[in-house]
């Protein structure tokens, strides 16, 4: 691969691109040579070449870059690198982006449901980030460069590698030394955690209270933001849990409390309960929004913030891994096939959460068991999506996450990430946001022919006839 010049507001950047790296070495030019305000990469370069050159445009080195000799940048707030210190990686937030803000253009910050918290529209799922397969130092530079450049959400749990992520997390927000209320934290009350003793953990009051102060005492702070309840508990009365909830919040040891993956019904209850025993309502449900699983966020969600002010954030944009990797490698081989997709399916097709299959809008890639078989049969319909990609300029995985983020109704997509070049790589989607116009949505939906559609209600009679 031949060299490339990267232009940004303060340096001229010269090196070339591996195949996967974002590593950009320095290259000899002249001393003093200007560097002109050319923003991002033209639509010509590769999308892992434009999220490096967005990065050095906003005062950001990556790891492994270094400046071109005799370069000085004009005054700033931005540090130069220093002669003993010729490659370094980050770090220390700036105000010098094109918004003045310290935020990269498209990242805007939402009040979550219809509460006064706000997060931005991206945040950090760091379940990827913090797994045991990536390196510590890694994990630190993909959370502190979301912290750079404007991500103020980092979502955790205390099941994810066994409670080892909230304790990275934390150390590395006291390593970084970040103000508390420059960042907001999530933590998950996981129902169906094991304890050690090998007895199921639901929702109980006891079970509430021992994960918010073992989570508290992980990540070394006096209180978290938003406590999520994974998965309800059918075996606890939700006045319970409720209760349990607002006895934390009154405690100091939260401020707010959410769900995950609960059904509509299940979020009204808790509504309900709350209001008649006067606790705090839950204000957001993270719920799985992609592509292929559209029927809960684009119909329910909506009618949750209306009627009750519940706010909608949403993980998986990129459906486990699906629609970032697939096409076809040199032999041919379909790319479809991934760890987390095992042999065997569920009725004999794509078929998800609430039994619909892909046609009808329903394929959750959690709940799924997918066949290569299966997902040959709409490689046609990824290979139109890849050639909208094309014209727009960008990757699947950004158009996927630009076409959450269009979502009115969504104040948060949550996106992983095991390394600072495929965060970068992600961000750009904010870039893609603004290019999809009414003819471009609609084309979408001619491609993935699963728009969901509201079901007409049925009496009681009604449903007795169709099931004679």
């Amino acid at each position: 691969m031949g060299r490339i010049v990267l232009q940004c507001a303060f340096w001229t950047w010269k090196g070339s691109l591996p195949d996967l790296g974002v590593r950009i070495r320095a290259g000899t030019g002249r001393a003093g040579e200007p560097a002109s305000r050319g923003g991002l990469c033209g639509p010509a370069q590769d999308s892992a070449t434009r999220a490096v050159a967005f990065a050095v445009d906003r005062g950001i080195l990556v790891e492994g870059m270094e400046a071109e000799e005799g370069s000085k940048p004009p005054p700033s707030p931005v540090p130069s690198p220093s002669p003993h210190h010729r490659s370094r990686s980050l770090y220390s937030r700036q105000s010098t982006s094109a918004t003045g803000t310290g935020m990269i253009p498209g990242l805007k910050f939402r009040n979550l449901g219809k509460s006064g918290l706000k997060v931005t529209n991206l945040g950090l799922a760091t379940w990827t980030t913090l797994n045991p397969g990536v390196s510590e130092e890694t994990a630190e530079a993909v959370i502190t460069w979301a912290y750079e450049v404007g991500i103020n959400y980092f979502d955790t749990s205390e099941v994810y590698s066994g409670g080892r992520a909230e304790a990275l997390l934390g150390g590395i927000i006291r390593k970084k030394g970040w103000r508390r209320s420059s960042y907001v934290l999530s933590a998950k009350v996981h129902w169906g955690k094991t304890s050690p003793d090998g007895d199921m953990r639901g929702l109980s009051r006891k079970t509430i209270v021992e994960s918010v102060k073992g989570s508290l005492d992980r990540l070394g702070v006096d209180y978290i933001d938003v406590v999520i309840l994974h998965k309800a508990d059918p075996m606890c009365p939700m006045e319970e849990v409720v209760r349990a909830m607002s006895y934390v919040i009154s405690e100091g040891w939260a401020m707010y409390w959410g769900t995950a993956r609960w059904s509509a019904v299940e979020i009204m209850e808790a509504y309900t309960n709350a209001r008649t025993f006067n606790c705090p309502p839950p204000i957001v449900e993270q719920t799985e929004y992609h592509f292929f699983c559209r029927e809960k966020t684009e119909l329910q969600m909506s009618e949750m913030f209306n009627k009750i002010g519940v706010g909608c954030m949403t993980w998986s944009p990129l459906g486990a891994g699906l629609i970032a990797t697939t096409g076809k490698t040199e032999d041919g081989c379909t790319l479809f096939a991934r760890p987390s997709f095992r042999p065997g399916s569920k009725g004999g097709g794509l078929v998800g959460a609430g039994g619909s299959g892909l046609g009808d809008g329903g394929l959750s890639m959690r709940e799924s068991r997918l066949t290569l078989e299966d997902l040959r049969l709409h490689e046609e319909k990824f290979q139109e999506l890849l050639g909208m990609t094309e014209r727009l300029g960008c990757s699947l995985a950004q158009l996927s996450l630009a076409w959450c983020l269009k979502n009115e109704h969504v104040q948060c997509v949550l996106v992983g990430a095991a390394s600072v070049q495929q965060l970068a790589e992600n961000i750009l989607c904010l870039q893609v946001v603004p290019k999809l116009t009414g003819g471009v949505l609609a084309e979408l939906e001619r491609v993935l022919g699963n728009k969901p559609v509201k079901r007409p209600l049925m009496s009681t009679m009604q449903m007795q006839g169709v099931q004679r």
